[in-house]
């Protein structure tokens, strides 16, 4: 499907958000999917800039953009602040749940946890 058709409002067409000629993925001048959450984020970077550009998806057409590493980014995340946009704070005391992508259909990774934070 073509974005076009999409029939989006400014605020929710990330080409007119973010100043993109087009919206590709995984190219060159496309936004790279790098994570996404337990909520329905997906965090995305917008590579070819001299700082960071992190767009985060609410999961809602929502999109936010944060100028930052992905390590800023994460560990604002995980103490509780708006990272997906207003409002959108989510505080996680205990400790964090990774989960790995398999690589082969065969595959079934163990999820793996960090240690306790402390909170």
């Amino acid at each position: 499907m073509c974005w076009d058709e999409l029939d989006l409002d400014a605020d929710e067409d990330p080409r007119l958000l973010f100043g993109l000629k087009e919206l590709t993925f995984g190219t060159r001048d496309g936004l790279w999917p790098i994570a996404s959450t337990d909520r329905g984020e997906t965090i995305f970077l917008l590579p070819g800039s001299a700082t960071p550009r992190l767009l985060v998806e609410d999961g809602e057409i929502g999109w936010a953009e944060y100028r930052m590493s992905f390590a800023e980014w994460l560990y604002r995340y995980l103490i509780g602040e708006d990272m997906g946009g207003p409002n959108s704070s989510a505080f996680y005391p205990g400790p964090v749940k990774l989960e790995d992508l398999p690589m082969t259909a065969n595959e079934r990774p163990e999820p793996q946890y960090g240690p306790d934070r402390g909170m």
